[in-house]
């Protein structure tokens, strides 16, 4: 096992494995930028060191830097987390050519993954189902109209080298087919560098279900089961479970095994995510992840497996711990994110300082954070500011607790998602299971998400009436609670005071 490695990330994902690292008795090595100089990531690590400015090319993505403090401070392996450098092939080459293990799988499955028209020619091959649509990037327009009326509209155009959703568009009709791929090859090549795009048919009522592989260096791939990623805003997901409503038993053997295969056919090791949409009782191939996914937390709760020591296991030369046939679900986990953005405003980001901070806890509930009362959500990074998670015995019983973990959850100072989450948790069709990607716009959700706020001012203001306090005691409590839900910043020279 390492004795010292470097984590080359930020936030709650750092301390995720720093944790990891701390109780498996090795030491950590943390690089920050001028931003995050107070962040708790970097107090919490063994060593910190600054790298660069905000600008994440000068300091996240400085491949140089990082590796220079590697080198100094002695780290074995260096873990990417996720974002940044996590998916990027050139450093993972730059790790192994300079005797560092990157934490993640080798350079070649990074690359062949990144491309989505590559990957796809992969699974075909290797017998997974794939969703119909073009082989190879578009370069001639009137052969993609007629691939496009070959399978039959609607289609959606897609950058090969995207992700996040960017350079993503449905065509329902065939007069916008070429408009919307002139336009998406801008965006791909502005956001990515390659302009590269392909089609493929649009699902109808699509859900976005994936498998959690864990694979060694000596052949052995196993799946920790599924997750259900379908609420998503702009194709990014806000809320996820395990295991999915969807999912049976036949289900599970068949697509976990296609999990697996796709593992064996780019010779995968560490941790990796094969995704798939699911439609109408098929599901297709979307892609690989070939990193540790933000909402790893519901699988280590349903499973049991630290997916974050087998990794660190795994990148250190051991074999897998677990057979498949040890892998087996117990209960049900919900993760929502929990972001500084505003829900009523098209989720835009709302970065500023944590007036105030109060996580939730009692059993069940699980809050991976790198928060704190007085740290700023700045506008450099993303804007999320915990993974919140729940597991109980089944899926209304966590449905309640992620309702009550939510109600204890006390962020003043920026806009938060947290009324979202209550709002869908509320929903009908939630409760029910029946969801799709296109969740939030096809149930109206943030019409619910303005009721939210609006019913938690009205608690807000008759709380405070209800115990009695001077009027200008009860305007501060009104506003209070609104800082509450909204985020804004409450009134008044005595308002920390009880």
């Amino acid at each position: 096992m390492f004795k010292k490695i470097l984590i080359a990330n930020r936030g709650e994902i750092a301390i995720r494995i720093m944790r990891a690292c701390r109780e498996l008795e090795i030491n950590t090595v943390a690089v920050y930028s001028e931003p995050d100089k107070n962040a708790l990531f970097a107090k919490y690590a063994d060593e910190a060191y600054h790298i660069g400015p905000a600008a994440a090319s000068e300091s996240y993505l400085n491949i140089d830097r990082i590796l220079e403090v590697a080198h100094e401070t002695g780290s074995e392996a260096i873990h990417p987390g996720y974002g940044f450098l996590a998916e990027n092939p050139g450093f993972a080459r730059r790790c192994e050519r300079e005797g560092i293990v990157f934490i993640g799988p080798h350079a070649e499955a990074i690359e062949g993954m990144g491309s989505k028209i590559a990957s796809k020619e992969v699974m075909k091959a290797a017998g997974i189902p794939v969703i119909p649509g073009s082989d190879e990037g578009i370069d001639d327009l009137d052969k993609a109209v007629g691939m496009a009326d070959e399978i039959g509209y609607p289609v959606i155009v897609k950058s090969s080298a995207g992700g996040g959703g960017i350079g993503m568009k449905v065509v329902r009709e065939k007069d916008e087919l070429i408009h919307t791929i002139e336009s998406t090859k801008r965006v791909a090549k502005s956001a990515f560098g390659d302009a590269t795009v392909f089609i493929e048919k649009y699902l109808e009522e699509p859900r976005h279900i994936e498998f959690q592989i864990l694979a060694d260096s000596f052949g052995n791939i196993i799946h920790l089961c599924d997750r259900e990623c379908s609420i998503q805003r702009r194709h990014q997901k806000l809320i996820e479970e395990s295991p999915s409503p969807v999912m049976t038993p036949w289900l599970m053997e068949r697509m976990g095994a296609d999990a697996v295969k796709a593992a064996k056919a780019i010779n995968y090791t560490n941790a990796g995510t094969v995704e798939f949409l699911y439609s109408k009782g098929d599901y297709y191939f979307l892609e690989m992840n070939t990193r540790l996914q933000v909402e790893h937390p519901i699988t280590e709760e349903v499973t049991g497996v630290s997916i974050v020591k087998e990794q660190l296991r795994i990148a250190s030369g051991e074999k897998l711990r677990y057979r498949q046939e040890d892998i087996v679900q117990r209960g049900w986990a919900i993760e929502c994110r929990i972001n500084a953005e505003d829900p009523l405003n098209n989720f835009t980001p709302s970065p500023g300082k944590l007036r105030r901070y109060r996580s939730p806890g009692g059993p069940g509930v699980r809050v991976d954070s790198g928060v704190h009362t007085g740290y700023t959500i700045t506008p450099y990074y993303d804007s999320l500011i915990s993974k919140l998670t729940v597991w109980a015995r089944d899926r209304d019983e966590a449905i309640n607790r992620m309702k009550r973990a939510l109600y204890e959850y006390i962020i003043v100072g920026v806009k938060t998602n947290i009324p979202f989450h209550k709002a869908v948790m509320n929903n009908e069709f939630f409760r029910k299971g029946e969801l799709t990607t296109h969740f939030i716009e096809d149930h109206n959700i943030i019409a619910d998400v303005a009721k939210v706020v609006e019913a938690d001012k009205e608690k807000g203001a008759t709380l405070a009436s209800a115990i009695g306090v001077e009027d200008k005691k009860v305007a501060a409590i009104t506003a209070a609670v609104g800082a509450y839900i909204h985020g804004e910043k409450t009134v008044g020279k005595d308002d920390h005071k009880r």
